[in-house]
């Protein structure tokens, strides 16, 4: 296939805001794909490439974008790999030059669209609504084959390129290979927010309820003495947490795979702030003397596996009493089972006395979703909180001259992948966090104006916030009262930012009214 012809699938995607055309322009797309052209075609769908790292930054691939361009698009996806395999390969003395001109080459044979497309792709600013649910059923409907089946083994496979020509050649039969590996991480179950425990209980019913420690997510997977500690976004950090590590090996059990959080305690048992605990995830760090000062401690709430047993689709009060019966219980989450709404309360008071952030409630007839934000698991804390993306910051005065301090905020949008503003803040920031957000931030640059930076929407931020306001300033149609910034979390993604959907679902809650559409 010529990448221009992908290139018009993505126009297509993206100019339309109906799910349903979305998916039949994708799973057509998907059909026209050959063999060997199907794994690409599906990750460049949805904004990724096979290389994990290229070893190019941003002005090196902007840099190579020619000044002249091609007139006829003649560049096939394969074309297309090829040339980011070489890039990828290319290292030692002169490699700079080297990955700059491959990438120089490439792109001059190309038209302007397809230049642009592959630029935002390189870069990460790809967001044409070809999101991880909408490109799992357009490749169910191309293979003809149950959206549940395709689910499930891209859950365990660890996306859905992997899987994707898989489904299109073989059909169910070879979906049915796809099934959960030691040492493939697994992308985690998310939740949704809840307004309060009422709010909760109303939704569960009976809800097996867990203190939500406010730690760094991690998934843990054992086989014999072999222990490897995945984060949230499912890099091997098992060198960075020698002490978790220890503590699975010793457990009496050839075979685990654990969901849980890893936090920092003080003395007295509760919490540092989550930024605290992220030090320990830190790319350059001494181990040892960071294990002695700020040693950490992890809580697992999910069994995946057991010995040779997959979990996985096993209801969660079962996956729970496997991880009883395997853990000792200073390893395990609090928990409570209850439909009574004023002990799920006094539950949610005595974590929020302990230091925690809040409860999570969740279904114990749920599965475990993967990459999934399910209604089956939902998030209560003390105050509103969302993860938003950063799309601006403005230059401060007074004592914050020189720092990019006023953040212009994005919720997600999941029909069309971009970011839709709901509001500014300057409050909450630290010297330490207006230091460090004026560098990374430069590093992002798009753009600017005399006292605004554009910058790539890359960095996720968790915001707290009074409440949500009906607001015709912005294109949302909301805006935030009262937001401060709780803490950066660099260990979430773009694409795991809370949605429009969500925020328009807490001020229809407050409002007791239908909330308003986009303007």
């Amino acid at each position: 296939m010529l990448l221009f012809d992908l290139v018009e699938t993505s126009r297509l995607v993206a100019s339309t805001s109906k799910r349903l055309a979305k998916i039949e322009t994708l799973a057509d797309c998907l059909r026209r794909l050959a063999g060997d052209e199907i794994e690409i075609g599906v990750g460049y769908l949805s904004g990724e490439i096979r290389q994990q790292k290229l070893g190019v930054g941003y002005a090196t691939v902007l840099a190579s974008r020619p000044e002249r361009e091609a007139g006829t698009p003649e560049v096939t996806l394969t074309e297309v790999d090829r040339t980011l395999d070489a890039v990828a390969r290319a290292s030692g003395k002169g490699s700079i030059g080297q990955r700059k001109q491959l990438l120089g080459d490439l792109l001059a044979r190309m038209c302007a669209e397809e230049q642009s497309y592959v630029i935002r792709l390189l870069l990460g600013e790809l967001r044409q609504g070809a999101l991880a649910g909408m490109m799992i059923d357009a490749l169910a409907r191309a293979a003809q084959v149950p959206t549940a089946d395709v689910r499930r083994a891209a859950m365990v496979a660890g996306g859905i390129a992997p899987i994707a020509r898989s489904a299109m050649t073989e059909g169910q039969a070879g979906l049915q290979r796809f099934t959960l590996r030691l040492f493939q991480a697994v992308t985690p179950m998310l939740a949704q927010p809840a307004e309060d425990m009422a709010d909760a209980m109303r939704q569960l019913g009976t809800a097996a309820l867990e203190w939500k420690v406010d730690g760094a997510r991690i998934q843990v997977q054992k086989h014999k003495d072999e222990v490897r500690i995945y984060s949230r976004g499912m890099n091997d950090v098992s060198v960075a947490v020698p002490e978790i590590v220890e503590a699975v090996r010793s457990l009496d059990v050839d075979a685990l795979i654990l969901d849980g959080e890893a936090i920092a305690l003080r003395e007295d048992g509760r919490p540092h702030p989550f930024q605290i605990t992220m030090r320990r995830f830190g790319r350059r760090l001494d181990v040892a003397s960071m294990r002695e000062v700020l040693p950490l401690s992890a809580f697992f709430f999910d069994c995946l596996r057991l010995r040779d047993v997959d979990l996985i689709d096993r209801p969660y009060s079962e996956r729970f009493e496997a991880l009883s019966q395997t853990l000792p219980e200073a390893m395990l989450v609090p928990r409570l089972i209850t439909d009574d709404v004023d002990m799920a309360q006094t539950f949610f008071d005595q974590a929020l006395q302990r230091g925690h952030e809040g409860v999570m409630a969740k279904s114990p007839q749920s599965l475990y979703e993967a990459g999934n934000r399910g209604s089956s698991w939902l998030k209560v804390k003390s105050a509103h909180t969302l993860d938003l993306v950063i799309l601006a910051g403005e230059w401060g005065n007074g004592r914050r001259r020189g720092w990019l301090s006023n953040l212009h905020l994005g919720a997600r949008d999941p029909a069309t992948g971009t970011f839709i503003m709901l509001g500014k803040t300057f409050k909450g920031l630290t010297d330490a966090m207006l230091e460090w957000q004026t560098h990374k931030l430069l590093e992002l640059e798009t753009s600017r104006d005399a006292i605004t930076v554009y910058v790539r929407p890359e960095v996720v931020v968790e915001i707290a916030v009074n409440e949500i306001q009906d607001s015709p300033q912005y294109p949302g149609g909301l805006a935030l009262r009262f937001a401060r910034v709780k803490a950066y979390r660099p260990d979430k993604r773009p694409e795991e930012a809370d949605s429009i959907d969500a925020v328009r679902a807490l001020f229809a809650h407050h409002a007791g009214a239908q909330s308003p559409e986009p303007t």
